[in-house]
């Protein structure tokens, strides 16, 4: 008997923006709308091209992310959902996500035509709530834009509606922090995700980064604390470190990330990890247009990777680490990463869970230490049988 293939997502990566943010590192493109049609003609070729190699598959989440794609309009957007109707198995309750900025959805008309056209969820890239804090990282909305954005995509029929919000903005105060978040949590979304800012090499931010008065590490931690609590405090539980949701409705599409399910990506940059393989396409979109699909990166996940990537992916969910899995499905012993956590749990960093360990909130601003930290000790231990 033949074993079931498990679901697969699908990621359709839309370069396209109106400006550039200045903290911007994603492959984004603005000024280049003369070429969204011949990028949607490129997209719908791919997407048939991949289809038959997931021909015994079920696809469950579909995301389209950015770039903005809400800047490509709702026509070439329903048209590409169309192509992957078409040339995939979608199930029933399939998640579709569309990226949005809000002064490019706004429409209610426009956003009917999405929800129409099958997309359920949209995500809006908000980042705050403050018109001089928006203005200091080159976004183009205004505050008022995400409430009317909100607005429209209820009045649309979006039942499913996510915003961004970014902490450690330049010159941004804990009170300025607490008015965004209080701002959004009154929106009524269904699910909240709040960053820490990350200024990354090569961006403009960067380059303005000593003059930018950014919060230091200790003011974005506090931030971080206060959101989690006030979060909470309005409903919205945690289940992984930058992420927030009222009961069922978290991101599943980002969960598969976070589960190491199979996902697939199309477009330039977009990544993919499938088959056991992960691979990420040029960011290049005129080779991309051309028909030049060449990757960036290609790697097979031999089985030691697969444990230390759980390892850390499942120490960012509020679910935590299994003992089980490390132990059954990567056969690692857990005895010591068991004696960290016990270390970490008299230090507030850490707490038991039926099937393992998680983080507590305090945990997650310093887990980056704490992956490695479990890492060294489960291959220690193996080392040491």
């Amino acid at each position: 008997m033949t074993a079931q293939r498990p679901n697969v997502g699908l990621y359709v990566h839309i370069p396209f923006c109106a400006a550039k943010c200045s903290y911007c590192d994603f492959y984004s493109l603005a000024h280049r709308e003369d070429k969204m049609d011949d990028y949607c003609a490129a997209l719908t070729a791919h997407l048939r091209e991949v289809a038959p190699r997931m021909a015994g598959q079920q696809v469950d989440t579909v995301y389209f992310g950015g770039g903005t794609p809400s800047y490509l309009g709702p026509k070439r957007l329903a048209a590409l959902l169309k192509t992957i109707r078409k040339s995939y198995r979608l199930t029933a309750d399939a998640e579709i996500t569309l990226e949005a900025n809000p002064d490019s959805a706004g429409d209610v008309k426009a956003l009917k035509m999405l929800r129409k056209a099958g997309f359920n969820r949209l995500s809006l890239g908000a980042q705050a709530m403050d018109d001089d804090m928006l203005r200091a990282i080159g976004r183009i909305h205004t505050a008022a834009q995400v409430q009317q954005a909100v607005s429209a995509a209820r009045s649309a029929g979006f039942d499913n509606v996510s915003i961004d919000l970014m902490y450690g903005l330049p010159g941004q105060t804990m009170a300025h922090w607490q008015r965004t978040l209080e701002s959004a949590i009154a929106l009524g979304t269904d699910h909240i995700s709040a960053y820490g800012l990350k200024v990354e090499e090569g961006t403009p931010l960067w380059q303005r980064r000593d003059s930018a008065d950014l919060p230091d590490d200790e003011a974005q931690a506090d931030m971080y604390l206060w959101a989690v609590e006030a979060l909470g405090l309005a409903g919205y539980q945690q289940y992984e470190i930058s992420n927030f949701a009222r009961p069922g409705r978290e991101s599943r599409h980002n969960l598969r990330y976070w589960r190491m399910a199979p996902y697939a990506g199309f477009g330039p940059g977009a990544h993919s990890d499938f088959g056991n393989v992960r691979f990420a396409y040029e960011r290049d979109l005129d080779g991309y247009l051309a028909g030049e699909m060449r990757l960036s990166e290609r790697e097979e996940i031999l089985p030691r990777e697969r444990c230390m990537e759980y390892i850390m992916l499942s120490l960012r969910t509020a679910e935590g680490i299994s003992r089980t899995t490390v132990e059954r499905t990567y056969r690692k012993p857990f005895a010591g990463a068991e004696a960290v956590f016990r270390q970490l749990a008299d230090h507030g960093l850490a707490a038991p869970t039926e099937s393992g360990w998680r983080l507590t909130p305090r945990g997650f601003l310093v887990s980056n230490a704490i992956i490695l930290q479990v890492q060294q000790a489960v291959f220690d231990a193996q080392m040491a049988r």
